[in-house]
């Protein structure tokens, strides 16, 4: 077979056979085919798009360049949960001990952070003495002995998406669907999870800053887990503003262990409750007409063993086993000072009064990784004590002088640059502004 025609039918905006694709992720992983060919080749895509057969055959193609991850020694329905990718998003590491506590085995592989968004591997390698890196072995025996794990990705685990997603980074080819949507299920799918819950990320601090484009791709990962036979749902959420009040590694990690706490309010809650009833819904294969009503009906009867889980204290002591099964010390959990904590800290105060209307969340995100909380490459290393608390949010009116955000660093030369960033993130108005909901959509 040959790449060329390949390139020609699909800058014409035909439709390619399977085996075509099969070859093509095939020969580009194992180097027969150059970069510049594939370039070309993911340019055609991003002008011409795929259909929904292409795309779940891209995607099980490179999901199949690599190493799979089989979970079926594992007795029930094994959930996963991605996101998209936001700042100040720590919803793995409350969600997690919820619904496995509810008895929901709960299979993770999470990644690092890069750019303005955190990742949740960094976040807990703020834990003194965790450990991300298991080999397979250790991850089946940890989801078993637990029902909860989280690793980060093996070095085999869907080798093709890590090859093309390079070259799409430098080629100008990352704002396709199809190829966003490919990368993301190949990796989920390649994990060995029966069912997955997506939390796409809308908004200033988001890949897909409108709710058009995060439904498009909501739904095309959907119709790729149909036609690979997995169960997903994708919920679009808001990303106009930080989730929760950190970000930062251990500062996140404090947060979530607040929450777990039971201290359980605003943004946060929502999104937490929303993708823990879906989860457990989805674990215990409970099925639905999809209407809103019945979706309402399910959610309310689910919603209460959530809470639950968590004012009864089996969500926290879930997450006590879950750090010391992967070689940390939970004693942080009752004594913050074990984290890792910065040196220096910067109050942010408010330059004049107003409702804040407007948030460029990714700026936030920036001025967190300015103070070290954050990497421009995978080779950087992370302040995990780094970040930023805010302290106000979208709706809030604030006079002059009010607390909006503390910044924590260990290098002082840096606070003053990120404060300039942090400010320059929000937007004051006199009139108070109409706010999104937070969980914008589902769709199953």
């Amino acid at each position: 077979m040959q790449f060329i025609p390949i390139i020609r039918k699909k800058k014409q905006g035909l439709e390619l056979e399977d085996q075509e694709i099969d070859f093509l992720v095939e020969a580009y992983t194992k180097g027969n085919i150059p970069d510049y060919q594939m370039s070309a080749f993911l340019m055609a895509v991003c002008l011409n798009g795929m259909s929904d057969r292409e795309t779940a055959r891209l995607t099980m193609a490179m999901a199949h360049s690599g190493d799979l991850l089989d979970l079926s020694s594992i007795p029930g329905i094994k959930v996963d949960k991605h996101s998209t990718g936001g700042i100040g998003d720590k919803t793995t590491l409350i969600v997690g001990p919820i619904v496995s506590s509810l008895g929901i085995r709960t299979a993770k592989m999470s990644g690092r952070g890069l750019g303005a968004t955190g990742g949740t591997i960094d976040k807990l390698d703020s834990i003194p003495g965790f450990s991300s890196d298991l080999s397979d072995e250790e991850f089946l025996k940890n989801l078993k002995e637990v029902g909860f794990v989280d690793s980060g990705q093996t070095k085999n685990l869907a080798p093709a998406d890590k090859k093309i997603y390079a070259l799409r980074d430098v080629t100008g080819t990352v704002d396709s669907i199809p190829l966003i949507a490919s990368s993301i299920m190949s990796k989920k799918i390649a994990s060995g999870a029966d069912a997955i819950v997506l939390d796409v990320k809308c908004g200033s601090g988001a890949f897909m800053q409108n709710p058009e484009d995060a439904k498009r791709l909501a739904k095309t990962m959907i119709e790729i887990g149909k036609n690979v036979g997995r169960k997903v749902t994708a919920i679009v959420t808001d990303m106009n503003e930080p989730l929760g009040n950190t970000v930062g590694n251990s500062l996140e990690v404090m947060e979530a262990v607040d929450f777990l706490k039971g201290k359980k309010e605003g943004r946060l809650y929502e999104v937490v409750k929303t993708l823990s009833c879906e989860m457990v819904r989805l674990g215990n294969d409970i099925e639905f007409r999809e209407t809103s009503q019945e979706f309402n009906d399910m959610f309310s009867e689910i919603s209460p063993y959530v809470d639950q889980a968590i004012d009864s204290g089996k969500a926290l002591e879930q997450f006590r086993k879950f750090v010391l099964q992967q070689g940390g010390n939970p004693a942080f959990i009752d004594d913050y000072s074990l984290l890792p904590a910065a040196k220096y800290m910067r109050e942010v105060r408010a330059q004049e009064e107003g409702y804040l209307s407007s948030c460029n969340a990714e700026m936030v995100g920036r001025s967190s990784m300015i103070l070290g909380a954050g990497r421009e490459s995978l080779t950087d290393q992370i302040d995990y004590g780094a970040g930023v608390r805010v302290n106000k949010h979208l709706g809030d009116y604030v006079n002059k002088g009010d607390l909006l955000a503390t910044l924590y660093s260990n290098k002082e030369d840096r606070l003053q640059t990120a404060e300039e960033l942090f400010l320059s993130a929000y937007e004051l108005s006199p009139d108070k502004p109409a706010l999104n909901p937070v969980v914008m959509g589902i769709y199953f």
